[in-house]
C-alpha cells in the first residue's frame, strides 16, 4: 500500500522558516520523482516544487524561487521542502505527491501529473 505521511508546518510569522517532510512507503521511492504542491483557500492546488528521481535536477514556481528549497534522501525514502522568508500569501495546505511513471524529471506543473499523494499539512504566515 503506497503512503506517503507528510509532517511539519504550523502557524508561522513572516519572515520566518519551516521545513516540511514527506516519507513514502509501498512503492520504490528512488525511482520516482517528486513534488510538493499547495492549495490556499478558495484558489486551485498549484505547483510549488519539485525534484528528480535521482535529485539532480529541482524546479521551482516563480512565487518560490529563492526561499524554498526542495530536496531528497533517497536512503530513508524522504523529501524535504525548507521554506525561508515566509510571507502570508504562502498560507496553503501543502501537499507532497509522487509523480506518474519512474525516472522522471522534475517540471511536473500539473496535478494530473502526480500519482500518489500526502494527506496534506497546514502552513500558515501571520503578518
Amino acid at each position: 500500500q503506497v503512503q506517503l505521511k507528510q509532517s511539519g508546518g504550523g502557524l508561522m510569522q513572516a519572515g520566518g522558516s519551516v521545513r516540511l517532510s514527506c516519507v513514502a512507503s509501498g512503492f520504490t521511492f528512488r525511482r520516482y520523482a517528486m513534488g510538493w504542491l499547495r492549495q490556499a483557500p478558495g484558489k486551485e492546488r498549484e505547483f510549488v516544487a519539485g525534484i528528480s528521481w535521482d535529485g539532480t535536477r529541482s524546479a521551482y514556481d516563480d512565487s518560490v524561487k529563492g526561499r524554498f528549497t526542495i530536496s531528497r534522501d533517497n536512503a530513508v525514502n524522504t523529501i524535504y521542502l525548507v521554506m525561508n522568508n515566509l510571507r502570508p500569501e504562502d498560507t496553503a495546505v501543502y501537499y507532497c505527491a509522487s509523480v506518474r511513471g519512474a525516472y522522471s524529471g522534475a517540471h511536473y506543473h500539473s496535478e494530473n501529473d502526480y500519482e500518489h499523494w500526502g494527506q496534506g499539512t497546514q502552513v500558515t504566515v501571520s503578518s
